[in-house]
């Protein structure tokens, strides 16, 4: 029998392994072209979320609207981005990441080109927010991607990604006067529209399949918590919208109104998340040991930094009346700037960890912020001085950014589409309330150069009392 079984068994080895030879190997990944079809897709977005803002006095007169309804085409794009952001990442981690990243792509470039058609106000505004829900994919499923067949290399490949994002927000208003200047304000759609188209062939022929991913319990997309999260990010949206506008009151009802149903809606979520069998969002990635801090950073860091710089030319034009195109350059110094230091830190990640470059990144924002507000020394011109200041924020910004993105994709790689959706989602959100808390003491105030001076001291002050938090980041060094 003992024969019998070994006989067997020989005969069976060189079955299994001639089984072996004959399945299909795994194709290589092409790394470099994965990530530059990733990135010309962030690319695209961030492109998107400046070059609209060029063309609102056109698309005012072009359709026949009020300047106030020409920005809700931006409004309603920051409001279905930030709805949509965590809606990604949780489809991203069910289904795929190649999945939703092509269908994202698509999403954006089929709506971009319904936007470049609107014969109407109302129509563009839906449109936007349907485009918004395609651009909310990228991130997420970029940055899965990356993870999921980036091996050790993929510290380095997210760390790369803020080097794209500055790249996208200069060019955005060059295009943008360009296309309005020249051609239409319909232009700054159609723009979308071949690379879309380009970003969907390559990304289909080379971005791999998504790897088999381990079966869940089965269960819906857990749409109470989609809904409690929904009514808080827009309650905060209203109630900082609201406050932004001329002559509002802290205590009127179209602030504390939504104020409240983001605190109900907030409270209620977060609940939910505790006592839900499937949560919508792990509340361990929310506010768990080292994800909290982390949220905490980019909401801090990166929302008031981004805000600051979307202030600029705003800054430059009423304390110094600078023209708008050389205000317009202030964002190129601090671009620049971010993109070179974010390019030495990706590299450097691995010997500095986390902690460091997070550490010296915000002071050098502070520095840069109380440059801003300071004003010119050293018989430099204004818009010299506001150049150099911004720079000093493009470095510190351009620092931290890789630290930050790695920080809490290092902790849960399985999860790295949720985690760079939140990641975006508490930048929009710390963004959206430091602007609305400028954009108030703009409107109250009768010299509004010093009144943003004064904003900048305040967010210098905020950053230098976050600084602590740093000590709460995961620390890590070498690739994860």
């Amino acid at each position: 029998m003992a024969t019998i079984e070994r006989s067997r068994g020989e005969d069976a080895a060189p079955a299994g392994r001639a089984l072996a030879e004959e399945a299909p190997a795994e194709p290589p990944v092409r790394r470099a072209l994965v990530f530059s079809i990733v990135s010309l897709a962030l690319l695209m977005m961030s492109v998107d979320g400046t070059i609209v803002a060029t063309a609102l006095d056109a698309l005012e007169r072009g359709l026949d609207t009020s300047i106030n309804w020409a920005g809700w085409t931006v409004t309603a794009y920051s409001l279905g981005f930030v709805l949509m952001l965590p809606i990604s990442g949780k489809l991203s981690e069910r289904y795929g990441r190649r999945r939703v990243f092509l269908g994202s792509v698509l999403t954006f470039t089929l709506a971009s080109l319904a936007c470049g058609l609107a014969e109407d106000i109302a129509t563009l505004i839906v449109l936007r927010a349907l485009q918004a829900a395609g651009g909310a994919g990228f991130t997420p499923s970029a940055t899965g991607i990356v993870v999921d067949h980036f091996g050790d290399a993929r510290d380095r490949a997210v760390g790369l990604f803020g080097s794209i994002f500055p790249v996208g927000a200069m060019i955005g208003p060059i295009f943008g006067g360009l296309f309005v200047t020249y051609w239409t304000w319909r232009g700054v759609f159609f723009v979308n529209v071949p690379i879309g188209l380009v970003v969907i062939l390559l990304g289909w022929r080379h971005i791999p399949s998504d790897r088999p991913r381990p079966r869940r319990e089965a269960g819906g997309m857990d749409l109470r918590g989609l809904a409690l999260l929904g009514g808080a990010v827009l309650g905060v949206m209203l109630a900082a919208s609201a406050l932004g506008e001329p002559g509002a009151r802290a205590l009127s009802l179209a602030v504390v109104a939504p104020a409240l149903l983001a605190g109900s809606a907030g409270a209620g979520f977060f609940r939910h998340v505790r006592r839900a069998p499937a949560p919508f969002i792990e509340p361990r990635l929310i506010y768990g040991a080292g994800f909290g801090a982390v949220n905490l950073i980019n909401a801090v860091f990166g929302g008031v930094t981004l805000a600051m710089i979307t202030l600029l030319p705003i800054y430059a034009t009423a304390r110094y009346d600078i023209d708008a195109l050389d205000s317009g350059t202030l964002l190129v110094a601090q671009g620049l700037a971010a993109i070179v230091f974010s390019l030495i830190a990706a590299f450097a990640l691995r010997r500095t960890g986390y902690r460091p470059p997070i550490l010296s990144g915000g002071v050098i924002i502070v520095a840069g912020a109380l440059l801003l507000a300071l004003g010119p020394h050293l018989g430099l011109t204004p818009f010299a001085w506001l150049a150099a200041s911004a720079s000093f924020i493009g470095m510190g910004n351009g620092t931290l950014n890789p630290a930050s993105r790695n920080a809490g994709l290092q902790l849960a790689p399985d999860s790295s589409s949720t985690l760079a959706a939140l990641r975006s989602m508490s930048m929009q959100m710390g963004s959206m309330l430091a602007v609305s808390v400028a954009t108030a003491l703009l409107a109250g105030s009768d010299d509004r150069g010093r009144a943003q001076a004064a904003f900048y001291v305040a967010c210098a002050a905020v950053l230098a009392l976050s600084l602590p938090l740093v000590r709460r980041v995961p620390e890590h060094r070498g690739a994860w």
